[in-house]
């Protein structure tokens, strides 16, 4: 089979290192050359996403079976069409449209499947994001529609921050269409990442949950599997089951809830191996996030997802700008037990990019703040030179 792979970062590497290992043809794409997924895939091609017409192009050059959204800025309206010709979009068409803008994916949630959210509005001008303050109340939490990775996310605890806060989240956003998402600032005691796995005929299935703490917006330490009560657990999966199956097809959903004293809030939904997910490389699961969501797409019956170890996962970060960047310490991470390290293989480097990722396990067990800890530490160990 053949697979377009449409966003070529450290989530597309992954998924094209779990392709090729059974068989499965991958051309990646992205907005820039030698892109992490790039250096391991049969092919690339190097467009702008959001050109609907070099879209249309580049799947008509290469005819795929799959393709395979890794990022939110893509013309995802195109994607009916290409479904319409016969080739599968993962997890489908309506999945892609909705999950890319959180607008849309928001207002599913809460309007059509009534599940809990925060109170929240829109706003395209810093005046109606002063209107949308108003109504939620302060602090409050400001988004673009359109953006991955925390950009352009901030929090506005006093009026004085809202028009900082407008032009962050315009300059952050990945789309053409400067619009934002103002919520309230919901009081959670944590909050956790339900990858949940749809097949086509088959049941869903859920990993472990995952815990995640933020900076930035920006995920800095994930783990599995969380602390949640059985309660708060049955209902997180009861939500991402409905949210999940109104989207259709199969793949893989990162699915993201705040747990709060009053109960499980939805806060987000990827369509596609979430960033926090990257825990499961330190061989928590039987099956990786990655390897999960390739084998529903191809139909290949998952029968069960069992948690093996625990785990946890510490971001590496750039600090400055650089092209060409290596690393040092690496050596001192190899020689500890039960600890490995991705370098995702990007071409350049800028403050607070993500430029690797610290595995650590060990058994169930354990105590996981004993695990985080270590990944934590074990991070620091990493210099990047420029």
């Amino acid at each position: 089979m053949k697979i377009l792979l449409l966003g070529s970062g450290e989530l597309g590497k992954e998924f094209a290192i779990a392709a090729q290992r059974i068989g499965q043809t991958v051309i990646a794409v992205d907005s820039y050359e030698n892109a992490p997924a790039m250096q391991v895939a049969h092919g690339f091609e190097v467009i702008n996403m959001l050109d609907g017409a070099e879209l249309d192009r580049i799947v008509a050059k290469h005819q795929p079976d799959f393709i395979v959204p890794e990022i939110e800025a893509i013309r995802t309206e195109r994607f009916y069409n290409y479904e319409n010709q016969g080739i599968t979009v993962v997890p489908s068409a309506k999945a892609a449209n909705f999950t890319m803008n959180r607008k849309a994916i928001r207002d599913l949630a809460s309007k059509e499947l009534g599940l809990k959210t925060a109170n929240y509005r829109y706003a395209t001008t810093a005046e109606e994001l002063q209107k949308g303050v108003e109504a939620v109340g302060m602090p409050c939490v400001v988004k673009p529609l359109m953006s991955s990775s925390g950009k352009g996310q901030s929090t506005i605890k006093i009026a004085s921050d809202i028009d900082k806060a407008w032009n962050y989240a315009v300059e952050g956003s990945r789309g053409d269409v400067a619009e934002v998402i103002v919520e309230a600032f919901v009081q959670f005691n944590s909050e956790i990442t339900l990858l949940t796995v749809t097949q086509n005929n088959n049941p869903t299935l859920f990993c472990a949950p995952i815990g995640h703490r933020q900076e930035r917006g920006d995920y800095q330490e994930s783990w599995q599997p969380a602390r949640i009560s059985d309660k708060d657990l049955f209902e997180a999966q009861d939500m991402a089951e409905k949210v999940t199956e109104t989207l259709g097809g199969a793949g893989l959903f990162g699915v993201e809830f705040f747990l709060a004293d009053d109960g499980v809030y939805f806060s987000e939904l990827s369509p596609r191996p979430h960033d926090t997910g990257m825990v499961t490389l330190a061989g928590t699961q039987n099956f990786n996030e990655f390897e999960l969501h390739l084998r529903a797409i191809l139909s290949l019956p998952i029968f069960e997802i069992t948690l093996e170890k625990a785990g946890a996962s510490a971001v590496i970060l750039a600090t400055k700008n650089s092209t060409n960047p290596t690393f040092t310490g690496l050596e001192k991470i190899a020689a500890l037990p039960k600890t490995d390290f991705r370098i995702f293989g990007k071409p350049s480097s800028r403050p607070y990019r993500r430029m690797g990722v610290v595995l650590v396990n060990d058994n169930l067990e354990t105590p996981i703040e004993e695990i985080i800890d270590k990944a934590k530490k074990t991070a620091t160990l990493v210099k990047l030179n420029i």
